[in-house]
């Protein structure tokens, strides 16, 4: 698909509006700090220790999709999942500062160089054992995820569960990722926003079951999403916080910001929240609605800057 400037622009501000609202919402994640009167301020320390502007597993995970989108054709195919899982589980080798319990678990179990396959399995037995692999942890990383698959919905959608199933195998984390995902797609493509234009491609009782919790994020505050570490809650508190700030008129793409300032004040998993949003908005806005110096500060695993991740994005969309 050729991509017109505006278009590409949203590309890249896919990756780098999720990339942003982590390195933002890290300060604050878990009542690390207070968001002050004038806004999140890029700060660095939180759970983790990072440097200002540094990301966390959240973008660290989603680039280790977005490099293996650079250079496939399909991200669902078993060979991509299982340069995905590898590059997963080298990041989780690396001792990161920051990792979700599930996907420390999963990642450790497997053990090194997993194929696709195996590191799958683990995660299906992680689920079997507990019933309990509804996470945000897949969430978090899926902004790369629609940039192979902007011409076709049902490719985009099987990518996006298999690529959450590597981790976080329970049915609402892949459905989850799957709306996001083409919302996403979406997003770049129009330039609009519609959260709903992936129900069609669920199960029918799923998507009814969605179609509620979409409807409750509208109706309620955001602050009424937290605690959202589960997968649920934290897609309701990124979408309460998109559609609950307004878009000045004057300049509409301060959106971006505005609405990761809502996203932050949530509190909770203030990063994730703020990753999953920021993918959307980075999408709707571009990249050039993103303020320059956040954009300046952004680094992080594996020691690359925000500008490498463009670089990544246009070799996936090229």
């Amino acid at each position: 698909m050729a991509l017109s400037p505006d278009q590409v622009d949203r590309a890249r501000g896919a990756v780098l509006g999720s990339a942003v609202g982590d390195a933002l919402g890290a300060a604050y994640e878990f009542g690390c700090r207070a968001v002050g009167p004038s806004g999140p301020e890029m700060l660095g320390g939180g759970l983790g220790g990072f440097a200002p502007g540094e990301w966390t597993d959240d973008t660290a995970m989603a680039w280790c999709i977005l490099d293996v989108a650079a250079s496939h054709d399909d991200l669902g195919r078993e060979d991509a999942l299982t340069q995905v899982a590898r590059r997963f589980r080298q990041w989780y080798e690396s001792e990161p500062a920051d990792i979700g319990n599930q996907t420390r678990s999963v990642l450790g179990e497997v053990g090194p160089d997993p194929v696709a396959s195996a590191l799958t399995a683990t995660s299906y037995d992680l689920h079997a054992r507990t019933g309990h692999t509804a996470g945000n942890g897949s969430l978090m990383r899926t902004a790369p995820v629609a940039l192979r698959h902007l011409e076709d919905r049902v490719a985009l959608v099987d990518a996006a569960r298999r690529i959450s199933a590597l981790t976080h195998y329970d049915r609402q984390a892949q459905d989850a990722c799957a709306l996001w995902s083409v919302a996403i797609s979406h997003a770049v493509v129009s330039g609009d926003v519609d959260i709903r234009s992936g129900l069609v491609l669920l199960e029918p009782a799923a998507a009814e079951t969605w179609a509620g919790l979409i409807d409750e994020a509208e109706s309620r505050e955001p602050t009424d999403f937290s605690p959202n570490g589960w997968v649920v809650s934290a897609f309701q508190a990124a979408w309460s916080a998109i559609v609950h700030t307004p878009v000045p008129t004057d300049e509409p793409s301060r959106h971006f910001g505005d609405a990761l300032d809502t996203a932050i004040r949530i509190g909770d998993d203030t990063d994730t929240v703020a990753a999953i949003a920021g993918g959307l908005l980075g999408a709707r806005w571009g990249a050039a609605s993103i303020p320059r110096p956040w954009r300046t500060m952004l680094h992080g695993y594996p020691g690359i800057t925000g500008e490498d991740l463009v670089g990544l994005v246009d070799r996936a969309i090229g």
